[in-house]
């Protein structure tokens, strides 16, 4: 049975953001995640999660300037200072929050700049980080984003992800294995998670088209839930998916499945 974590960027947007840890209490959650913790004082959200019962199993690292588009600098030469000082103020939250895994997004390739450097860069990037959170027990994810969402996004499939994997050799780097994404750019869900289960650290999921809840779309979420069961992933499967209509009538999906939380 998948563990299911209320993504808290993506679900119960329909009250402040301070007020989703009880909304996923509420719905039956134990766990969440969401995209960034900086906006507010660590302290403030780990009061949030204990006071409604809640353990958080992911957040990214600082991705640059996401409100003007950047998706991650950990491949852009000339970012390097700017993203280990994020791999400290990173590791000072997870620390607070006790989360045990960091998702680091590569970004998109900049002007000018060869794929060949920024992968160079990214994998500069990613052992430094790897090594910074192996010193506290912690793991490094890194995902792959199709590129019709993110056009130049410098890591698009599974085999990219594990190639970067594989050169940076650190036993505490996996892979964020995003249904959705993966659906988009690949194809082969589950022949994919079965050949790479062993380097999966965290499985988000949301149907295509429209990256809205299971059930809406054409992925098969009875069967991948029941292969992940069958293939022994005993990790978190983070709910990232746009609610249609509203977050707590997404959840129906949940019951109808036959699933839990």
């Amino acid at each position: 049975m998948p563990r299911f974590a209320a993504n808290l960027t993506m679900l119960f947007t329909e009250v402040p953001f301070s007020e989703r840890f009880a909304a996923a209490r509420d719905a039956g959650f134990r766990f969440v995640e969401y995209l960034f913790p900086y906006a507010s004082p660590a302290g403030e959200l780990a009061s949030r999660l204990a006071e409604n019962g809640l353990s958080q199993v992911l957040f990214n690292l600082p991705c640059g300037d996401w409100a003007g588009g950047e998706r991650g600098i950990a491949a852009l030469p000339g970012r390097e200072s700017e993203f280990r000082d994020g791999v400290g103020l990173a590791l000072g939250y997870a620390k607070a929050l006790d989360v045990a895994r960091l998702n680091c997004l590569a970004g998109k390739l900049p002007d000018g700049v060869s794929p060949e450097d920024a992968f160079e860069t990214l994998l500069e990037n990613v052992a430094f980080a790897a090594d910074a959170l192996a010193a506290e027990g912690r793991t490094l994810v890194i995902e792959a984003i199709n590129h019709f969402d993110i056009p130049g996004f410098l890591l698009n499939t599974t085999e990219q992800v594990m190639d970067v994997i594989d050169a940076t050799a650190r036993d505490n780097v996996a892979m964020q294995y995003d249904v959705y994404h993966a659906q988009r750019e690949e194809g082969e869900l589950a022949a994919n998670i079965a050949a790479n289960l062993p380097r999966i650290g965290h499985v988000q999921i949301a149907d295509n088209p429209g990256r809205h809840q299971p059930g809406t779309g054409e992925i098969r979420f009875p069967f991948l839930f029941s292969e992940l069961d069958r293939m022994g992933y005993d990790g978190y499967v983070g709910l990232e998916y746009v609610p249609d209509p509203d977050t707590r009538a997404s959840l129906a999906w949940i019951a109808e499945m036959g699933l839990s939380l």
